[in-house]
């Protein structure tokens, strides 16, 4: 099968929470379109998800620390973070082994990358997944992109990885979904933490909803840090997104600052 959804929706901590310090109407808002993220989700019929996530030191560390990752197991566990501060109760979330051995195999005639049999989520996944599938009963493909400890890999090849699964999905029978997880713009624990880039932020939007790869990939880690901070990193995620979409275009659902989230929110996606 092709991949049958592509999309892409922001993860930060304070989604869950602060969900009651944010300002009701803006985040009922954004609240809706996850959960229309999740009946497109489920109208796709998918058989897998693959959610493509940034490393927070949280499974990888400077003694060990793969550009790219993919999850290998049976069932995982998450969250990692305390379950009052994320508002997430810890549970096991179900995978495929068998079938994500395949995706990495496929995945790998064209990048390379590591793989893990054990891996605990930690928000960038949790927070995802508590909105689009809130009963944690579709398998779960975790994807990991370093975005936190340089050298990061080029944003060229996180494009190249998002073609790769696009391709793997396509070489495998199973219907396979993707939501790639990020900020854009937002300067997480440091002071200046609540901060967002919105003309910034909008820009890449527009980018990624042409998929225009020229474009996306047209960025300077210098000058991403400068403009969006460090957690403008992670822009490589939503890239992956849309390599795997294999040209379609894109449609932004919501994006808003809810500065009190610490970042832009932003729900879109590829319209297959």
């Amino acid at each position: 099968m092709s991949l049958v959804f592509s999309g892409i929706c922001s993860h930060g901590p304070g989604i869950t929470g602060r969900a009651g310090r944010a300002d009701a109407a803006v985040r009922d808002a954004f609240y809706a379109q996850l959960d229309r993220m999740r009946a497109a989700i489920e109208a796709a019929k998918p058989d897998a998800l693959v959610v493509v996530a940034a490393e927070h030191f949280a499974n990888f560390f400077m003694d060990n620390m793969p550009a790219f990752a993919m999850g290998m197991a049976d069932r995982y566990e998450g969250p990692i973070e305390d379950e009052d501060w994320l508002a997430i109760r810890r549970t096991r979330v179900p995978g495929d082994a068998e079938l994500s051995r395949r995706v990495i195999e496929a995945v790998m005639q064209e990048v390379d990358l590591a793989y893990a049999e054990e891996w605990k989520f930690d928000h960038g996944i949790m927070v995802p997944l508590h909105f689009l599938t809130p009963r944690y009963d579709l398998p779960i493909i975790p994807v990991n992109i370093n975005c936190q400890g340089p050298p990061l890999a080029p944003l060229g090849r996180a494009w190249a990885l998002g073609r790769a699964l696009g391709r793997a999905a396509g070489a495998v029978p199973e219907r396979i979904a993707l939501v790639a997880t990020g900020g854009i713009s937002h300067w997480p624990c440091t002071p200046d933490s609540g901060k967002v880039n919105e003309a910034w932020d909008r820009d890449f939007l527009a980018r990624w909803v042409r998929n225009d790869r020229a474009a996306l990939i047209d960025y300077d880690d210098a000058a991403v840090y400068r403009d969006a901070g460090q957690g403008g990193f992670e822009i490589r995620t939503l890239i992956t997104a849309a390599a795997a979409a294999d040209g379609a275009q894109g449609e932004v659902w919501f994006y808003q600052p809810i500065p009190i989230f610490a970042v832009g929110c932003t729900v879109a996606v590829m319209k297959l």
